[in-house]
């Protein structure tokens, strides 16, 4: 019986998730997005051309996978719809391969409404919302009381739908806030698209995975966000309303523990933070403006710029062992190079005492990150084509990293394009 692989960030997101489902696709039968929804933001680019996906997963461009959006998952069907419309006029047969979870939860336009109200009342201390309903819809669903894709093919489903909505109306009439669309119109969009969403390829996905396992297909679980983001483990409550970790695989997909086999875990050479929320190792200078604009730090999602700063090590560390990460995998290398040095974080003065773990508080008033200081590199990585090529400060840099975490390094990413992508060469 085959074991399912896991893919995650180990970051605050937007670490290049996207592109390494790509390109780890065609050694696999099966890929599943088990959590998260159109707040993600996986972006792929080949043949010169970027494409950015927010709930389906980033397997749809290969012609012999199955694309699964898992039960964890929250839909927007309208967001669903253009996402479906803008792969179609890609390849038209995208939606042959592509499912989605029966009991996957749907994103009404009360719940964005909500997100944005909630959000508004928050004033200074907002989580940095993406204002997609993300949260509200979670809410819904450990209240019970949420709308799911298998609702719409029932007869009461109408009713079923207005109980919800004027739930929300009723809890929208004590906020103070300008609504940032007008509900009635968005109404009839939505509907139109929940018709469009139960005609296409519905499934019981639970069911689909387990039986994927036992015929011996290859299956990769896909996961958004970063693992700091998880609702338990991240930055509470700087966090996304999904678990993010591995063990979101397991529920979010009805995959059983004894079954995943490899978690690769991707993180960039520097971290990044999108919206509200600590960051120990930021930097508010020209090195991090430099990694900003070099690493084109602009979320696909939002669009806002994200915060720059220096590998957190304590952080790293705490993901990989969360997830229990078997392989890692490290991005935009190519953007740190021209830096004469660089620094690592590799533990934290936290309350006075020095930690090397993730402590519970992260704020600027409790925790001060303390650096090691590595050379850095200048070569041009971006036409790169062999691992074993890559600058000696570099390989340093990618050995303390594997040495810290006990994990390998197997990959290095030089560029956005799939074809920028290095393969640490086997030793004999």
């Amino acid at each position: 019986m085959t074991k399912a692989d896991i893919l995650l960030g180990l970051q605050w997101g937007d670490e290049g998730k996207g592109k390494i489902v790509d390109v780890l696709t065609k050694s696999y039968d099966v890929i599943a997005r088990f959590q998260g929804g159109p707040n993600a933001g996986h972006t792929l680019e080949f043949d010169g051309i970027k494409h950015v996906l927010h709930t389906i997963p980033s397997g749809i461009f290969h012609q012999g996978a199955m694309n699964v959006v898992g039960n964890g998952v929250v839909i927007d069907p309208i967001i669903f719809c253009k996402e479906m419309d803008q792969l179609l006029a890609i390849n038209d047969s995208c939606g042959d391969r592509l499912w989605i979870s029966r009991k996957a939860h749907l994103i009404l336009p009360t719940h964005r409404l909500l997100d944005a109200a909630s959000e508004a009342a928050k004033g200074k201390m907002k989580i940095g919302s993406t204002l997609k309903g993300i949260g509200p819809t979670y809410m819904d669903k450990t209240g019970r009381n949420g709308l799911r894709v298998g609702d719409a093919e029932l007869p009461d489903y109408m009713e079923r739908y207005q109980a919800l909505k004027n739930k929300h109306l009723k809890l929208l009439a004590g906020y103070d806030f300008e609504p940032p669309f007008d509900l009635d119109e968005n109404e009839t969009l939505w509907l139109a698209a929940v018709e469009r969403l139960i005609g296409m390829q519905i499934a019981d996905s639970d069911v689909m995975i387990q039986e994927a396992i036992k015929t011996g297909k290859r299956i990769l679980a896909e996961g958004a966000q970063g693992t700091l983001l998880d609702i338990d483990f991240g930055t509470y409550p700087f966090v996304t309303s999904s678990t993010t970790t591995a063990a979101g695989a397991c529920t979010g997909l009805g995959l059983a523990p004894n079954r995943i086999g490899e978690v690769y875990g991707i993180f960039k050479a520097y971290c990044t933070r999108v919206g509200s929320g600590p960051f120990p190792t930021e930097l508010n200078n020209e090195t991090g403006q430099f990694l900003r604009d070099k690493g084109h730090e602009y979320g696909s999602t939002t669009g806002r710029p994200r915060r720059c700063g220096w590998l957190d090590m304590p952080a790293l560390k705490y993901a990989v062992d969360i997830n229990g990460v078997t392989q890692l995998m490290m991005m935009k290398a190519d953007v740190m190079s021209g830096m004469d040095e660089i620094s690592i974080c590799t533990s934290y003065k936290y309350q006075g005492k020095q930690v090397t773990h993730l402590p519970y508080g992260l704020d600027a008033d409790l925790v001060e990150p303390n650096y090691l200081t590595m050379p850095g590199w200048s070569e041009d990585l971006t036409s790169e084509s062999k691992h074993s090529n890559l600058p000696l400060a570099l390989k340093d840099y990618i050995a303390f990293i594997e040495a810290e975490t006990g994990v390998p390094v197997v990959l290095v990413s030089v560029g956005p394009d799939r074809e920028q992508t290095l393969w640490k060469e086997a030793t004999s």
